[in-house]
């Protein structure tokens, strides 16, 4: 069974953060982020979906939560990963595949997430319909508390999109945005990464970070 238990670093005296990500239980599976499946990606533009996966792999490395990667057939058609993740997260284990579509059906993959000890699952990929969608069903059976990035993953259409969603929903699996990613694991501006999470929020919403642009500005102007 999935545990809701959250441990008392993230759960604040109010009682708040209960239901929330608790980052000291968390994992980020990266699925097939390859660059020949990118050229198939309809329902997203692939220069936003790459700069999310890589504010997720900078999270990850800021925050110090364990990353995994993997890629279906990285010598074929479907193209390598995207440099991007473990040029940011340099602490990502790459678990390679021998051929299977469902990372989940890897022995080797499945012993390198349950060696973390952790049951929060954040996963990732391309395509959402599958690569994302077939380990995170069979996680959700195997007991994890599973997230999905739906903006950090990419289908070849809107309607498989809106299929995968429909489906996450009823097999326990979470939808989530990159942008509520950050904000649920940054918590609280009052820690010592604030000022680098911001620069996150920059990435996730492009128009925030004219927004910071213009404050720091404006402060410098009053400073002055």
């Amino acid at each position: 069974m999935t545990s809701s238990i959250r441990s008392k670093s993230s759960v604040l005296p109010s009682g708040g953060g209960q239901a929330l990500i608790d980052p000291s239980d968390a994992l980020i599976l990266l699925l097939d982020h390859q660059s020949g499946l990118f050229q198939t990606v309809k329902d997203i533009p692939v220069a936003d979906l790459r700069r999310n996966v890589e504010m997720i792999a900078k999270l990850a490395s800021l925050l110090n939560i364990p990353v995994i990667t993997t890629a279906s057939e990285p010598g074929g058609s479907n193209g390598p990963l995207m440099s991007e993740i473990h040029e940011h997260a340099p602490h990502a284990v790459y678990v390679p595949r021998k051929g299977e579509v469902n990372a989940w059906d890897n022995d080797d993959f499945v012993a390198q997430v349950r060696s973390t000890d952790r049951k929060t699952l954040i996963m990732a990929g391309v395509w959402t319909s599958v690569c994302v969608m077939f380990p995170a069903l069979d996680a959700v059976v195997a007991g994890y508390d599973v997230y999905a990035v739906i903006d950090a993953s990419g289908d070849p259409s809107e309607m498989a999109s809106r299929t995968s969603l429909a489906r996450f929903v009823p097999g326990g699996v979470k939808p989530t945005s990159t942008n509520a990613l950050l904000s649920e694991l940054h918590r609280t501006w009052a820690r010592p990464e604030a000022a680098e999470l911001a620069k996150l929020y920059g990435l996730v919403a492009p128009n925030y970070a004219a927004v910071m642009e213009s404050f720091q500005k404006a402060q410098a102007v009053a400073r002055n």
